[in-house]
Formats: C-alpha cells, structure tokens, sequence
C-alpha cells in the first residue's frame, strides 16, 4: 500500500506542476481536467502525508520504550505509544478507504424510476409516498427535479413515474436507493383496520448524455398515437404521444405528458439512453466479475431493500441492518443518516472483496434493526 501511495504523491506533484504551466492555463479543457483530478487526490494525498509524519512519531516513541533508562519517562513514551499506534490504525484504514476506486459516475444526474408493485391501490399511493420523499430531498439539496413521465394510478399516486434530478452529486446520493421498498399500514379503505403489506419498485440510473451512447436511428421504432387520461387542450385530439422501441435490445419507452410530439420524443429517447447506459455499465461489470444484482426484481414483497412500517413508525434498511424510528421526518426527505450508514456499508463490502479482509461495520442509529417485519 506504502509504494501505490508514494505513485499516488508523485502523480499529485506532477499535476500541480502542470497547473502552473502556461500552455496548461491556455488550453481550458485540460485544466478543467487536471484541476479535478488534483481535487479528488487532495485528500488522499493530505492524509498520507499525515500518516507519514505519524509513522516518525511512533518510531520515536518506540525507540524511547527501549532505550530510555528512565522509568517515568519510559511510562509516558508507552502511553505515547499507544495513543500514536491508535491514530495509526484509523489513519491505515481511511486510506484504504480513500484508496478504493471512484465511482465514474457520481458526478452524474440521475433518472429515478418508481412504479406500484404488489398490493393494488395501497401500491400507487406508496409510489406517491416515495415520489415526494425523493422530491422534498431534492429541495433539501437544491436539486431540479423534471418529471419525464408519469401515469396516475385510480385511487392516487401512482402506477409509475420516471423523473429527472439534476443537481451537484446527485448519483452518488441516490445510488443506493434502486430496489424493492416495502410498507406495511392500515390502508385507509380498511373498515377492520388490518395492516396491509404493499410494495413499489425504484430504478436509479445515470443520467446519459450524448458522448456515453450513441443511438442509431435505423435501431428505432417511433410510434406515435394520441395521449390518454386526462389533460387541457389537444389531449386526446392529436398524436402528440410517443413510444420508441430500441430494436436490438427491445428497451420500450413512451412518454405523452407534453403537448408537443417533439417534447415527448426527447424524453423518452433520454430515458432510452439512460436505460441504455445502465445497461453497458451492468454488463461491463459482470465481464469483471463484479455482477451487479438487479435493483428492481420482480416487485415482490419478500424483495424488499427497505421497510416503512407505520404502525411502529419505524424504517429499517435490510442491506445496513439499520433502523430509524422517525418515520414521518424519512419521508418527509430525511435521508441522509441512511445514506450515510449505506455507504458505510457497500465500501466495507468493496474493501472486503479487494483486501479479503472484512470492513468496518455501520454503527446503527437508535434501536437495531429488526430481523424481519411480520406480513
């Protein structure tokens, strides 16, 4: 690890050296690209230097320990010692960490997917549920939401809704969310008043722009009909809607939320190269060895990543094993102490994988998870 981190260094200085350059502040793309990568470095680099300086210290104390004739001072260095040796395992292990490759695509937009699954109506208006939670974090962040596209469900909320969040880091926040969420309440159409379990799927996918796909028009099948449900004028008298349909892989996307046919069509190819993306990602990862598991499943309830029960007013994460007892606040957009323990936890995974050696567990706010919710 010492010898990566001492390339690590020297990678560093030479990059500096090169924002000094003239030539360098004349040719802007480059510097954009230098000054970033020395952004992403500098905490590790900053770290390192600090664990070089500690690794002096512990040296000196140690050779005090041995050499030093003096009882009381030999005490002092062996408490010394073991306050250094401390600081030396934690600074170890957030290099580890800092070392771990970079996700390419957290400084992405991203397009978020929800759709009703199992449990009737309950599961549109959970759709709904998740829909705001999202959106009421994204205001926390200043983030732009845009709906692409979206079809009510009877009873309220929704039978799916694909949006667009656009903002600073938005992948690196949301990526964890892609799965099955799962809640269990008393549906308000329930006379007897028993709890129901409904659920309603996520999809998180990166935000592609035109340079990550290149999509062939001969590839597409563009079918446009007239819009259906309800709307203002020319819904249902023109065909402004539109369903593209990607050949080689069968990917289908339609949007009718605008007026104009043209809108229509550049949202859905936008979910279509997303889509795509996500895709090319998934299957380069496999070819790795990294097999990526499938964010949605089928839209059961027994594939569950997280649990609302409002009965206990509790939300339990069953990847982190971590429970928060403030329903209300998470679904008024109160994500970051789970995003937080998540990705604590998928980076002890990847550290365990690459090192073979187990990763540092999240600690869990408030009560500990529950092993499982009744259904």
């Amino acid at each position: 690890m010492l010898a990566k981190l001492e390339d690590v260094v020297r990678h560093y200085e030479e990059i500096s050296t090169l924002l000094s350059a003239p030539e360098t502040a004349r040719d802007r793309k480059k510097f954009a690209s230098l000054s970033k990568e020395y952004k992403d470095l500098t905490p590790l680099v900053e770290t390192f230097r600090e664990y070089r300086k500690l690794l002096g210290e512990v040296e000196g104390a140690r050779a005090m320990v041995a050499h030093e004739k003096d009882e009381d001072l030999r005490a002092m260095a062996r408490e010394e010692l073991t306050g250094l040796e401390t600081r030396q395992t934690a600074l170890e292990e957030k290099l580890k960490l800092l070392l771990l490759p970079k996700d390419p695509n957290d400084e992405r937009n991203v397009i978020l997917e929800i759709r009703a699954g199992t449990g009737g109506d309950e599961a549109g208006l959970f759709a709904g549920d998740l829909f705001r939670m999202y959106g009421r974090y994204a205001e926390r962040r200043r983030w732009q939401v845009e709906v692409l596209s979206e079809s009510a469900a009877g009873a309220g909320g929704f039978k799916e809704v694909i949006a667009l969040l656009k903002g600073d880091r938005v992948w690196s926040h949301l990526k964890w969310e892609g799965g099955v969420h799962r809640v269990q309440r008393v549906p308000v159409t329930e006379s007897a008043g028993r709890i129901h379990t409904s659920a309603a799927t996520v999809a998180v996918l990166p935000e592609a722009e035109d340079v990550d796909v290149h999509i062939d028009e001969k590839d597409l099948r563009i079918d446009v009909y007239r819009s259906s449900g309800p709307g203002g004028q020319s819904v249902n008298t023109t065909d402004s809607a539109v369903r593209i349909t990607h050949l080689p892989t069968n990917l289908v996307v339609a949007c009718q939320d605008e007026k104009s046919q043209h809108k229509n069509k550049a949202k859905a190819l936008k979910i279509l190269r997303s889509r795509l993306l996500e895709r090319a990602q998934a299957e380069a990862a496999e070819k790795e060895g990294a097999l990526r598991r499938g964010m949605v499943g089928s839209g059961d309830r027994s594939e569950k990543i997280r649990t609302y029960n409002f009965p206990q007013a509790r939300v339990t994460d069953h990847r982190a094993k971590v429970s928060v007892y403030n329903l209300p606040a998470v679904l008024d957009g109160d994500l970051d102490e789970f995003f937080s323990q998540l990705q604590t936890f998928f980076q002890a995974q990847l550290l365990q994988r690459q090192t073979g050696t187990p990763g540092t567990p999240p600690p869990k706010p408030g009560a500990a998870a529950a092993e499982d919710d009744d259904e």
